[in-house]
C-alpha cells in the first residue's frame, strides 16, 4: 500500500542501495581514481540484496509481522556492510599518497535511519490494529 509511510522510507531505502553506490564513489584508490559499487562485486551484490529485501517488504504489506522482521534483517546486513567500510577506510593508506573515503560510505548509514523509521510505522500499525482487535 504506497499510502503507508513505512513504503515511502522503504523505496528511499530502494534509491538508496539500488541505484546511489553506482553514481556516488564509494572511495579513491591510490592513484586517486574513484571506486564504484560496481567496481566490487560483493560491495555491488549486498548493495542489490538490500534493496530487494526493502522491495520484498513493500511486497509484504498485508504481513505486518514478516515486513517488520525483513527490515530487521535488512539493518543486520546493512550493519555488515558499514562494518566493512570502517574497515577498509581505516586500512585504506592515505598519509604519503592520495587516497579519499567517498562519500558513498555513508549509504549504509542513512539506509538504516529509514529502515528504522521504517520499522517504527510498521510498529504504530500493528497497534493500530491490535488496539482495534480489542474493540471487537
Amino acid at each position: 500500500m504506497i499510502q503507508r509511510i513505512q513504503t515511502i522510507y522503504l523505496i528511499v531505502v530502494i534509491l538508496l542501495s539500488g541505484v546511489l553506490p553506482f553514481w556516488i564513489n564509494l572511495w579513491s584508490d591510490n592513484q586517486g581514481r574513484p571506486i564504484f559499487a560496481q567496481k566490487e562485486v560483493l560491495v555491488s551484490a549486498v548493495f542489490f540484496s538490500s534493496a530487494f529485501l526493502a522491495a520484498a517488504a513493500i511486497s509484504l504489506y498485508k504481513h505486518r509481522k514478516n515486513q517488520f522482521v525483513i527490515n530487521r534483517l535488512n539493518i543486520i546486513l546493512n550493519l555488515f556492510l558499514l562494518g566493512f567500510f570502517v574497515y577498509r577506510s581505516l586500512n585504506l593508506s592515505g598519509e604519503s599518497n592520495i587516497s579519499e573515503k567517498g562519500i558513498g560510505m555513508l549509504i549504509p548509514v542513512f539506509s538504516i535511519v529509514f529502515l528504522v523509521l521504517a520499522n517504527r510505522a510498521i510498529k504504530k500499525d500493528e497497534d493500530l490494529v491490535k488496539s482495534v482487535d480489542r474493540l471487537r
